[in-house]
């Protein structure tokens, strides 16, 4: 059985498409590189100058040279590239990363995004989510639907916005959300999950899909 980060991370695969360059982000959205479909190449870009990851390091494979910019041990493919911080900004900023898959503390039903600090606690800093969520074509959020029991998605954020209105998609363990200038359209749930369960996790307002679909978390169907 998937645990919730397995689930988020699988179906947040399925949103690629053969030749994207894609962004992911610290966390739970490195773990995407491990269930990218079969038959579908993407070139995954770090902003700390690499493109063309590829999925985490198996035991014995790790190299300590090779890391992302969250300073977690990556493998690279054949015919990957090396380079600059200025470089891999260029990329982002040019508007040339396809999609973004990123965590989030708070997203809310305008798409604002907070995923950088908590206040009174020390942080590393925002890093390149600024950068990535203005300059990436599609931003997918993937995180957790709540967190210790309290919504992560909600009618306002509260926290400081790392973006206004950039999130085009949310994908939690229990569905899959699309932001639209009306507010959010619930598209999909996960099989086990009913409307309840959803409305109960959830602070922001948001309107059911009619043709909401139902993910299978093994088979990685949506029907």
């Amino acid at each position: 059985m998937l645990s919730p980060k397995e689930i988020i991370a699988k179906r947040a695969a399925m949103e690629l498409k053969n030749g994207y360059v894609v962004n992911l982000g610290i966390g739970l959205p490195t773990m995407v590189a491990n269930y990218i479909p079969e038959g579908i190449e993407v070139f995954l870009q770090s902003e700390n100058g690499i493109i063309g990851m590829g999925p985490a390091p198996g035991p014995g494979q790790e190299d300590p040279n090779l890391v992302n910019a969250g300073g977690q041990m990556v493998t690279v493919k054949p015919g990957a590239a090396f380079f600059d911080s200025a470089m891999s900004f260029t990329i982002i900023r040019g508007g040339h990363v396809d999609v973004t898959i990123l965590g989030a503390l708070e997203v809310d039903q305008e798409g604002n995004l907070a995923n950088w600090i908590i206040p009174s606690k020390m942080v590393p800093g925002m890093g390149g989510a600024m950068d990535l969520v203005i300059g990436a074509k599609k931003v997918i959020v993937a995180m957790e639907h709540t967190a210790k029991g309290k919504p992560k998605i909600l009618k306002k954020c509260t926290l400081p916005l790392t973006a206004v209105g950039v999130v085009d998609m949310i994908i939690t363990e229990m569905g899959v959300f699309e932001v639209t200038k009306d507010g959010l359209v619930l598209k999909e749930v996960t099989e086990g999950i009913s409307i309840d369960d959803i409305r109960n996790a959830t602070e922001a307002d948001f309107v059911i899909n009619k043709g909401l679909k139902i993910y299978h978390t093994e088979s990685g169907v949506i029907d």
